[in-house]
């Protein structure tokens, strides 16, 4: 049986770990990234750089996208020297989050050329990505799914959500649109309890132990809020792309979402008052300013 080669597009916070896992199980993998450090430190381990996805495509059997959002994913697909060029690559598989609309355009695109593309987002950040314990969502058809569950489950368990693209990506924008709620109510009520005099470490072990536990108290704020580091490795711009998204596809089906539309418009004012490189928790840090407090341990 010959081994398949692999490729990733896309070397960042998520896509980096994700291709060093590859390399680490002891698969060939390319890798394209308009940032020649991150190309850097994975040819440093074993990876071979490509100059354009078409050539990445030529090359390798599989090719992993790992991208921003909706519209990179098109230009990496679609244009010039896009993957639609490759005469090797017959599976696509798209570890972003781009939302239905694009996943959909993206599958379009790449069967008219007889290349299969796999709705494939994953969830965990990237401490998740580095020790292989991402939630991988996955939408395609079953025989391409049990094809590619050995090389997939290197990234984290799986979970397989139906034939359509754009599917595993509804579950993305779902499961985002409750992390990114879980960071704007957690800002609010630790500014609360902080500016009422509690201390913020008590705090969060009272709500670790009671009813209002969430993602944010667990990990996010101990780690980043209370340190002042203000740094999850997830700016508030993708954020606030990915709820953004999640309320198009919501108002598309007819579904309202008024708390949603308030957690996407905190991402935007983190943005708007931090800049574009704010992290996501920089969200507590907007609060914070507006209620003259700081939440430290």
């Amino acid at each position: 049986m010959i081994n398949k080669v692999y490729g990733f597009i896309g070397a960042g916070n998520m896509g980096g770990p994700m291709a060093t896992r590859l390399l680490a199980a002891g698969e060939t993998v390319h890798v394209v990234d308009q940032d020649a450090s991150a190309v850097e430190k994975l040819t440093k381990r074993g990876a071979i750089a490509q100059p354009t996805p078409a050539a990445l495509g030529n090359a390798c059997d599989v090719v992993f996208l790992s991208l921003p959002d909706g519209n990179v994913v098109n230009s990496v697909v679609t244009g010039q020297d896009g993957l639609v060029d490759a005469t090797r690559a017959k599976q696509v598989v798209d570890l972003s989050t781009i939302g239905p609309d694009a996943a959909k355009a993206a599958f379009k695109a790449l069967a008219a050329k007889g290349i299969a593309y796999i709705d494939a987002p994953v969830s965990g950040g990237p401490s998740g990505a580095v020790d292989g314990t991402l939630a991988v969502m996955v939408a395609c058809a079953k025989p391409q799914y049990d094809d590619l569950q050995p090389i997939l489950r290197n990234f984290g368990p799986l979970f397989y959500m139906g034939t359509q693209a754009g599917q595993a990506q509804v579950m993305k924008l779902a499961n985002n649109l409750l992390s990114a709620a879980a960071v704007a109510i957690t800002a609010e009520a630790m500014a609360l309890g902080v500016k009422s005099g509690l201390n913020p470490a008590t705090m969060l072990d009272v709500i670790n132990a009671g009813s209002g536990r969430n993602s944010a108290t667990v990990a996010k704020f101990p780690k980043a809020v209370l340190t002042g580091t203000y740094n999850i490795g997830f700016t508030a711009r993708l954020a606030h792309k990915d709820v953004r998204l999640c309320l198009a596809e919501a108002e598309a089906i007819g579904i309202p979402m008024i708390v949603g539309a308030a957690v996407k418009e905190m991402l935007m004012v983190t943005t708007a008052a931090l800049g574009p490189t704010a992290d996501y928790t920089d969200l507590s840090r907007v609060v914070e300013n507006w209620a003259g407090i700081q939440v430290r341990g």
